[in-house]
């Protein structure tokens, strides 16, 4: 077998590109011809053979502006000679001869785990118990059903007053009249559902109940692979795609018995709400769209569309839809819920979670899809304890002075935090370090960027609908810019700002922070922090809003008299310990007593 050095040495220019010939090089007094070396010489860098294309002082003139560096005339000379010799050939596995191709699925060999290291993090035990919901008497109307929470739809379904095929039936009616307004369905998986709901009927009548979740019709944002059914990820190049198998999340929901009936839209490649279908709409103001990228999972779920639905976030994309329907989310625990399956983003940040109309439903959903699975490197078998009886009074919820003063904080996180006092928790003022905590985002776009590399190399995401500077395509390809020696400071950084939020959690059980505020929302991410967002009254907007940078060509329409629409707050808890902020995300709800509340027209 030839050598790599063998194989450069005699290929023609051609194969190679356009090389830098070596006698040019030897004309400078660098890397003089190769020569074999004396036996029991070590490697040494700068001497592989010569690759890439020809470059000047001014190719490096104008990389420095990029990477924000500078080097003197006799530096740039330098790099200029030995570049072709020494870092050129680093890009091999890409550019060839010997191009190696990173099948999907393929993680880096670096897993981050937001514990680092520490030996005993969230509960000690498991525990499960949720509130009592009795099978009240059935509603007469099927839209009074469709709204109903989880766990009512369950005690209907184990009682045998409501049967799956009904209720199935009643969404797959209710997704397909209101999709022309929402755009919310990328695929509706009919025949698959009412097969599930009359095997899940059979097997309810028979005494063979799977738990809350037997028979409940549900929504997958199209990110999570389904067996024989399009998993499109929102992309025009995905668009026909169709997994053999399911994701870990299906599998678990397959097993707990629910019903999935629709295959639901999200902002092209988890960004925004615009897929290759058009923008998903916020089923509170059809003028606006839902928010992303869980943009379907949340417009399905606030319009009483699917009982509940999986989304997924990476920074933000569970908290922001939530906002804007008026849903509740739980983002988990980096690492709490297997990703095998899942649509990749970001290996280190990507989280897959619930999405529904109660705060105790979304853990009723945590707890059927938690746990480990052996595609997931980053997986944790943690334990989850979450009682809905155990009392709340006396826990500290710690937050932050300067952000509840100024937007985007309104008046009702300030009212949040007062109606936590008034239930006993104890207010604690917390603080971080004032740091450039959007530096961070190197690790997001170099990972994005690198997850789709073919995709963007071969030139297909320029058929992505949308081509904006803000939106994916670019991104993607600016990424490739990025410093690789940022991206190991950045991920330095980052564990520094884990240990300062280890600090904060140290102090307080539960954070109350504005949903919306860039710091947390980047800091939180990162340091794999559970967050529990909730409806928790309504604003008047007078503006559509949208998740795009400002368009001075295009700017978004005003409102011919303000609009009420809901809003809600965010906790974030301490890594694992998700139990305690659907116990006081439980309360705060029952307290503000906005949940049920539905959008006119649906």
């Amino acid at each position: 077998m030839k050598t790599r050095r063998d194989f450069l040495t005699q290929a023609p220019l051609g194969l190679l590109g356009a090389v830098v010939a070596g006698s040019a090089l030897a004309q400078t007094g660098q890397n003089p011809a190769p020569t074999t070396p004396p036996p029991g010489s070590p490697g040494a860098f700068n001497t592989a053979p010569p690759v890439g294309p020809k470059l000047t002082t001014t190719t490096f003139v104008e990389a420095e502006k990029l990477a924000q560096v500078s080097m003197t005339e006799a530096q740039r000379e330098m790099a200029v000679a030995n570049w072709p010799t020494s870092m050129a050939a680093l890009l091999e596995r890409r550019t060839g001869p010997r191009k190696v191709a990173l099948e999907e699925g393929l993680a880096p060999a670096t897993t981050w785990f937001p514990a680092m290291g520490r030996a005993h993090v969230g509960p000690t035990h498991d525990r499960f118990v949720p509130s009592r919901m009795a099978a009240t008497p059935l509603p007469a109307k099927d839209e009074d059903i469709a709204f109903a929470s989880v766990a009512q739809l369950g005690a209907w379904l184990r009682a045998r007053k409501l049967t799956s095929t009904r209720l199935t039936r009643i969404y797959l009616e209710r997704l397909k009249r209101f999709d022309a307004q929402l755009r919310c369905v990328i695929t509706l998986c009919e025949d698959h559902a009412l097969a599930q709901a009359a095997q899940a009927d059979k097997e309810i009548a028979a005494g063979h109940y799977r738990g809350p979740l037997h028979g409940i019709p549900w929504g997958a944002k199209d990110l999570l692979d389904t067996a024989g059914i399009a998993t499109t990820y929102g992309a025009e190049p995905f668009r026909h795609r169709v997994p053999k198998d399911d994701g870990a999340v299906t599998r678990k929901l397959n097993e707990a018995g629910a019903v999935l009936v629709a295959k639901l839209s999200l902002g092209a490649l988890a960004l925004n709400d615009i897929w290759f279908g058009g923008q998903t709409m916020n089923p509170w103001l059809l003028l606006e769209g839902a928010s992303g990228s869980s943009a379907g999972p949340a417009s399905a779920t606030a319009a009483g569309l699917v009982a509940f639905a999986i989304g997924s976030e990476t920074q933000g994309s569970i908290i922001s839809p939530c906002m804007r329907c008026g849903t509740t989310g739980l983002r988990p625990t980096y690492g709490r819920v297997p990703r095998t399956g899942a649509m990749t983003l970001c290996w280190t940040m990507d989280k897959l979670g619930p999405l529904a109309r109660s705060v105790e439903d979304t853990l009723l959903v945590l707890n059927a899809i938690r746990g480990t699975d052996p595609g997931d490197t980053a997986s944790v078998a943690a334990h989850l304890d979450y009682d809905a009886t155990a009392p709340i009074k006396g826990l500290k919820v710690g937050y932050f002075s300067g952000w509840m003063k100024e937007a985007p904080a309104t008046d009702l996180d300030r009212a949040a935090l007062d109606q936590l006092r008034a239930l006993g928790l104890m207010p604690t003022e917390v603080s971080l370090p004032d740091w450039p905590y959007d530096d961070l985002n190197v690790l997001l776009f170099a990972e994005a960027a690198a997850a789709f590399e073919e995709l963007t190399l071969s030139g297909a995401a320029d058929r992505m609908h949308v081509q904006t500077p803000d939106a994916w395509p670019n991104l993607f390809r600016e990424s490739r810019f990025l410093s690789a020696v940022d991206f190991v400071q950045a991920d330095r950084l980052r564990r520094k700002v884990a240990k300062e939020m280890a600090r904060v959690m140290g102090e307080v059980d539960l954070l109350l922070v504005p949903s919306l505020r860039d710091e947390m929302m980047v800091i939180s991410n990162m340091t794999g922090q559970p967050s529990l967002t909730l409806r928790t009254g309504f604003v008047e907007v007078s503006q559509v809003r949208s998740d795009w940078a400002p368009d001075p060509k295009h700017p978004l329409p005003k409102l011919a008299k303000p609009h009420r629409v809901p809003y809600g707050v965010t906790l974030i808890g301490r890594l694992f310990e998700e139990g305690t902020l659907g116990r006081v995300g439980r309360a705060l709800e029952a307290k503000v007593a906005v949940a049920g509340e539905r959008p006119p027209g649906f």
